[in-house]
């Protein structure tokens, strides 16, 4: 049998680098913060259309945790004013644990910022967003625009235009040959865009260049802009003075760009940023597998070497002199 010293070292050891290590399984920074929404003034007329809904936001909720895009109807076969349609999509590079949180947090918020009982919603958050409306509700086209925020910082010096330019124009590119989602980055100018799960190749390519118009035009010389149409959004963010963490230089593929509020307090994607803490989550995640498989192999190796009891007597003496005082405070 292992000794009480051995014990004591490695339950020491477990309560350290459970205190240290960073929750590899957090959510990603800012992906619940609210973005925008938008709230039909006119509520439900029955209590069936309430039911419809509850049963909409459990199969939409169920979906999340296995696919990033989800459209449904509560009841197909039902063509009244009680049928909700309705649907829900996360942001691209997030992962199927990742877009479930974001999800669940929907349905609360839009009872929150909207009404339980208004007959159709829409809600931005960080990562991800949900809409619905019951049968019959006027549809806006796709390219309609819908929330714009652009940084009251402005980016100093020539060449900025240029290079907004270049950085923008690899999003209609990168949607057409990424599935409707493109991360990536020109000479510190990250960029991201993405389409409605559901719309075509091409016209997912024209939404987002009428995005991309939009910002150009309505966000001019600020660092960051964030630009949602109906079906689809693009967001930029522009670091004058390095991308941290980074080099600079040309950068394609970037996994996520920071979006709106993260510059302005509110909710923001974060998305390299979030691959840099998951990847120190799980290099830490390593070292403390290897530490506790180190410290098992000492303890066991302890197990089977014979020592005198004066030695084990020392050695608790040890530990009740010097160690138990600052152990307890640790806990």
């Amino acid at each position: 049998m292992a000794s009480p010293a051995n014990h004591f070292i490695l339950i020491l050891l477990l309560h350290t680098l459970r205190r240290s290590l960073p929750l590899s399984a957090a959510a990603p920074s800012g992906l619940i913060n609210l973005i925008y929404k938008g709230c039909a003034n006119q509520n439900f007329q029955n209590s069936d259309a309430s039911e419809n809904l509850k049963s909409l936001y459990t199969t939409l909720l169920s979906q999340s945790s296995t696919t990033n895009f989800y459209k449904t109807i509560s009841d197909e076969n039902d063509q009244s004013t009680t049928t909700i349609a309705g649907l829900y999509q996360c942001r691209g590079d997030l992962s199927n644990s990742d877009c479930n949180t974001c999800v669940k947090k929907l349905p609360e918020t839009i009872a929150k910022v909207c009404n339980r009982a208004t007959i159709a919603a829409r809600v931005q958050l960080g990562g991800c967003y949900l809409r619905y409306e019951v049968l019959g509700f006027p549809q806006v086209p796709a390219t309609e625009l819908l929330y714009k925020q652009c940084s009251s910082r402005r980016a100093s010096g020539s060449g900025f235009d240029e290079r907004l330019a270049s950085a923008l124009s690899l999003i209609p590119k990168g949607v057409a040959n990424g599935k409707g989602y493109y991360a990536g980055g020109y000479q510190s100018v990250y960029v991201l865009g993405q389409c409605e799960g559901d719309l075509g190749g091409g016209e997912c390519v024209n939404c987002v260049k009428s995005a991309v118009g939009i910002g150009k035009s309505e966000c001019q010389t600020s660092i960051s802009g964030h630009i949602y149409l109906q079906q689809c959004y693009i967001s930029y963010t522009y670091y004058p003075d390095g991308v941290p963490g980074a080099d600079g230089g040309s950068v394609g593929g970037v996994g996520g760009v920071e979006t709106a509020a993260t510059e302005t307090g509110g909710g923001g994607g974060g998305g390299g940023k979030n691959n840099t803490e998951k990847t120190v989550a799980i290099v830490f995640g390593g070292l403390a597998g290897l530490g506790l498989v180190v410290a098992f192999l000492l303890v066991l190796k302890s197990a089977f070497r014979k020592k005198k009891e004066h030695y084990y007597g020392d050695i608790l003496t040890w530990y009740q002199k010097d160690v138990s005082k600052s152990y307890n405070d640790w806990i």
